[in-house]
């Protein structure tokens, strides 16, 4: 039945390509992997395969895969993704030696892979469990974890229904999960390699933070030039409170700038998750009677213009319509602001968390352990509507010090969650 399954999905694809430019992408990336593989594996080599399925699971793939490759610098790095939207940000990623699609799982595409590749050990982030690509790895005795993984009772392998799907999780040589309820899921079913380590994402939000930018852009939003015209990176150089929203869609963005609408003491910086022009008008239609500036203009105005660069500086909403720049933008807020809540599920939580800010975010985060624990701990706000928002930013700002102290919780939570990827290097055996 999985593979009928697997043929349908890959029938369903081909045909879905015509119509979607995201699916073309896909559909092309999975029949172009094989060439890549032809063209770039080294027989001589050993590869060290890490799977994951898109951007998000990259980054928590990132912290192993790069440690891998300085501790055993022998070995060759094969990155596949399964979603355009991580190899399509990902693929000239310079951690590995090969980045390509994985190909849809049927027995013909996971026997042609693996045989070219030949790989000697697998790495497989937090979701992704392939049946026949596990199945053929576990009969060639190649090892192969799981990292990061998170399970839940009402996950098919755990239902009656599911038992002969739940033996491709027996294909794994060892879990490296997030928590106890994972690892007592697993005991359920006659699983006893696991391993809680505990979430990678922490180590890697933790070295993006190491190696955050100072941005000349915002800082001039934000008025932070000394006397001498020089930039400061202190947040308590900041002359206004800052409120920066990350990864918004719409249903957040018509909550929280309705707000700021209204306390225009308050600067704004928002990164929507999506950048496209329809929606970038659909954010600027929202601010009503506030100063607007796009980084990209603001970005091009030369500061020797002094009309242009009072231009950036008069602003009082900063709108991002660019990416990477975000994980270092939440260094100027006081209050942060996550989105997904209202829609697809909050996006990266620990990003904003891990700089000492209070984060915000929308309902829709039961299936993330980070919301939960942050909620729990005070550090994080969880809002249902507009009138929930507005409260509990009036509470902060009228409580300054409550507001730091949410702060400090939140970033020592992050600090406190690291630590899984030495867990993981120390329980795997590589040959010298």
């Amino acid at each position: 039945m999985y593979n009928i399954i697997m043929y349908a999905i890959q029938l369903g694809i081909a045909i879905a390509s015509l119509f979607n430019e995201k699916v073309r992408k896909m559909w092309r990336g999975e029949r172009d992997a094989f060439r890549i593989l032809k063209e770039k594996v080294d027989p001589n080599a050993q590869y060290v395969w890490f799977h994951a399925a898109s951007l998000g699971e990259f980054e928590q793939g990132r912290p192993i895969m790069e440690r891998f490759r300085e501790e055993h610098p022998d070995y060759k790095i094969l990155l596949t993704f399964y979603s355009p939207s991580g190899y399509e940000v990902r693929k000239n990623y310079q951690g590995a030696d090969i980045i390509c699609y994985m190909p849809i799982d049927t027995v013909t595409n996971a026997r042609r892979f693996l045989r070219l590749i030949r790989p000697c050990m697998a790495f497989f982030i937090k979701y992704e469990f392939w049946y026949n690509f596990l199945h053929i790895l576990k009969h060639r005795n190649v090892p192969t974890y799981s990292v990061s993984s998170i399970f839940r009772p009402n996950q098919v392998f755990f239902r009656w229904y599911g038992k002969n799907y739940g033996r491709v999780l027996r294909c794994f040589t060892k879990f490296f999960v997030q928590n106890e309820q994972s690892k007592e899921l697993l005991n359920s079913i006659g699983i006893s390699e696991v391993e809680i380590t505990g979430d990678t994402r922490f180590d890697r939000v933790l070295q993006i933070k190491e190696a955050a930018k100072q941005l000349p852009v915002v800082e001039k939003f934000l008025k932070m030039e000394d006397e001498r015209g020089e930039m400061r990176d202190e947040r308590e150089n900041v002359k206004e409170m800052v409120f920066v929203a990350g990864s918004s869609w719409l249903p957040d963005e018509e909550i929280f700038i309705k707000y700021f609408n209204e306390h225009p003491e308050w600067k704004l910086i928002i990164a929507p998750h999506v950048i496209g022009e329809d929606h970038l008008q659909q954010i600027e239609k929202l601010l009503e009677g506030r100063k607007v500036i796009r980084y990209t203009e603001a970005g091009s105005q030369r500061d020797s213009v002094e009309g242009e660069r009072s231009k950036l500086q008069n602003a009082d909403v900063l709108i991002i319509n660019c990416f990477g720049l975000l994980s270092s933008i939440y260094r100027y807020g006081q209050v942060a602001y996550v989105g997904g809540g209202f829609g697809v599920g909050i996006h990266n939580l620990p990003e904003a968390a891990v700089w000492d800010i209070p984060v915000f975010f929308g309902p829709n985060n039961e299936r993330f352990q980070e919301a939960q624990e942050l909620k729990k701990n005070g550090g994080g706000l969880e809002i249902h509507n507009y009138e929930e928002f507005a409260a509990k930013m009036d509470e902060l700002t009228a409580d300054p010090a409550s507001l730091i102290k949410r702060g400090e919780v939140a970033g020592g939570y992050v600090k406190g969650k690291a630590g899984a990827t030495d867990v993981v290097l120390r329980q795997l055996t590589v040959d010298s």
